[in-house]
């Protein structure tokens, strides 16, 4: 009886984390209606599953970046869709991936057995990246995929990432010491408080990597609303120093 119990109740723990696939095909039926602007990609995982991307071109590009959004929304959902387009504008080709979601009602706790998901996508983009020809590329990633992409870096053997930029993230960093690459923590000093309260320990984290800084937006929340242009070209300005601005690709 106890086994049956058992495997019931592992069974149940499963299902409380299983990725919501139907909701990120919801997504992405609605990116796809609006899109305007960029080219859709759709990238197959191990297990067959094939997620969105978004793909803007820049003209003469100086690097390529890979863009994450945070927890349960897509990779056009308002301030990734600025981003993504602004930062493209500015001379760097984005590729805006869809993250693993989870149902709405889902807690940022939840999300944890979803990391090594993530960073399957964040490794997927970044070869997509490498094999369009583009060899100086930056992660830039917003509050949860934030922290999934600090779980991708501190796990990857990959060198192709050349600098990466966290914005909001709501969790503290997790083995610093084993990121080599000029990082950028941004965040606005509206922000919510999860992020604005760790802010002097990130500092002290991120003072160790050279060339990494961190920047506050007066007036900023957690989304950005208004300081979206200011933002970008924050992350601009970082991302010519930590990749060489006179670069090609």
């Amino acid at each position: 009886m106890w086994r049956l119990a058992a495997v019931v109740v592992f069974s149940l723990a499963v299902c409380a984390h299983a990725q919501d696939y139907e909701r990120e095909q919801r997504w992405a039926e609605q990116t796809l209606q609006t899109l305007v602007v960029g080219d859709a990609v759709k990238l197959a995982q191990k297990n067959g599953h094939q997620f969105l991307a978004l793909y803007t071109q820049a003209t003469n590009p100086r690097g390529a970046v890979v863009i994450a959004h945070g927890r349960g929304w897509s990779p056009d959902y308002d301030l990734y869709g600025a981003l993504r387009t602004r930062i493209a504008d500015a001379g760097y080709a984005t590729l805006s991936i869809q993250m693993p979601v989870l149902p709405s009602t889902a807690k940022l706790g939840d999300y944890i057995p979803l990391f090594p998901d993530a960073d399957e996508r964040i490794a997927l983009a970044v070869e997509w990246l490498h094999a369009k020809g583009y060899r100086r590329i930056a992660i830039v990633s917003h509050s949860l995929g934030a922290t999934m992409a600090n779980h991708y870096l501190i796990r990857t053997p990959d060198k192709a990432i050349g600098a990466w930029v966290f914005i909001s993230i709501i969790n503290g960093l997790e083995d610093m010491f084993r990121v080599r690459i000029p990082v950028l923590d941004v965040f606005g000093a509206q922000d919510w408080d999860i992020t604005r309260v760790g802010a002097d320990e990130r500092r002290a984290q991120i003072q160790k990597i050279p060339g990494s800084q961190q920047v506050v937006i007066a007036d900023a929340q957690h989304f950005f609303e208004g300081k979206q242009d200011e933002l970008a070209q924050v992350i601009v300005a970082f991302l010519d120093r930590a990749l060489g601005a006179s670069a090609k690709k």
